[in-house]
């Protein structure tokens, strides 16, 4: 009888727990400060680190905050280019026709989200076809414009020529005249157009713009109504269409408060030998490395400190009486950058001596020859 009760007591030994005075446990308690007895703006503070899900999951938790979830100040971001489970690092990703459905349909649910949420943006990030009159991503986009707040709309990038996500059964089982090849590139800049006209009454305080451009003289003069514009990206839009110098001169002039330009411009066979010129009061970073042919007989670029430029091979071979003779309409990118940027302090990355505007400065050169087109600079630059 006295093994069984010892027994029992070893075996339930581990399973007792101390006795914990009430005043003790009232004071573990007390450690945890109440999240609620923050002032409101402490905790939407807090609650704005979470991403946009974790904030949807906060407010399930209790009445309180489900009211805090719902401010407008907790939903600054639209971000159209999260692919959730089709995330994997790649653009115009190819899928199921049910799957394109699902992913459509969490993009409307997350548009009317934001407009039930009566959101505030200061950023907006989407990829959609503009072109494409079958699912009207325009009018989804301009819809979300017209029902939220985005007058201190800052941030916008936009890539208006392809659809994040394609269907690849439309692709597979249609014939050639599907409604994906009746898209034309002139219904792209169309709704383009349009929806950037928006954003020229919508979101005027726009500051920092990443899109493709089509360089049509109405996309640049909507483009130019952007004053307050401090950091420009701007990609091709098609690789067999030009850009006039004086377009690109028109631009730089009329953003006052422009402080950094990127552009990506293929310049075509046809406008070999057209060289251009940049002038701005207000820019100091200049990267053209993304372009091709994009060469510069005139800089007038008195606050620019750093120029990012590369001479990039195309793959196409000339003979050399052709090259040599369009090479010879271009000047040195050397006496350019002497004449036109009397505060650069960097190119491609180098940081450059105060001496570099001396011939004598030979460092220079070995840099110059990655980025200068001309006669002087043409060693294995084949086209």
């Amino acid at each position: 009888m006295t093994t069984k009760i010892i027994s029992s007591a070893v075996i339930m030994s581990p399973r007792k727990r101390p006795l914990v005075p009430v005043k003790s446990r009232r004071k573990a308690t007390e450690e945890y400060f109440p999240f609620n007895y923050l002032p409101v703006e402490c905790q939407l503070h807090v609650l704005s680190f979470l991403n946009e899900v974790d904030k949807c999951s906060c407010a399930l938790v209790c009445l309180s905050w489900s009211c805090l979830v719902r401010s407008w100040k907790l939903w600054r971001v639209a971000d159209y280019s999260r692919r959730g489970v089709f995330h994997l690092g790649q653009e115009g990703l190819l899928v199921s026709n049910r799957e394109f459905e699902r992913w459509k349909s969490w993009v409307h649910h997350y548009t009317h989200h934001l407009i039930s949420r009566r959101a505030s943006l200061l950023t907006l990030k989407a990829s959609f076809d503009l072109g494409d009159h079958c699912n009207k991503w325009g009018e989804l986009l301009g819809h979300l414009l017209d029902n939220v707040h985005c007058r201190d709309l800052s941030h916008l990038d936009l890539n208006w020529t392809f659809t994040l996500l394609e269907p690849l059964d439309l692709r597979v089982h249609l014939s050639s005249s599907s409604h994906q090849d009746s898209i034309t590139k002139m219904d792209q800049v169309t709704s383009f157009q349009e929806l950037l006209t928006k954003l020229t009454h919508s979101c005027p305080r726009i500051s920092k713009m990443r899109l493709h451009f089509d360089w049509s003289d109405l996309s640049v003069s909507l483009l130019t109504q952007f004053q307050q514009l401090r950091v420009l990206e701007l990609k091709y839009f098609w690789v067999f269409k030009g850009v006039n110098p004086s377009t690109l001169q028109t631009l730089s002039k009329s953003l006052p408060n422009l402080k950094s330009l990127t552009l990506q411009i293929l310049v075509p066979l046809r406008n070999l030998g057209i060289s251009y010129t940049l002038e701005s009061q207000s820019l100091e970073f200049l990267d053209v490395s993304p372009s091709r042919g994009l060469v510069f007989s005139c800089l007038k670029l008195p606050a620019l400190r750093e120029l990012r430029a590369k001479k990039i091979v195309r793959g196409i071979t000339l003979d050399r009486r052709t090259r040599l003779g369009i090479q010879s309409r271009w000047p040195c990118l050397y006496h350019v950058l002497r004449e036109g940027t009397p505060k650069l302090q960097a190119l491609n990355n180098e940081r450059l001596l105060p001496i570099w505007r001396e011939e004598t400065y030979a460092e220079l050169s070995a840099i110059l020859g990655q980025s200068c087109y001309c006669v002087q600079h043409l060693d294995s630059w084949l086209w």
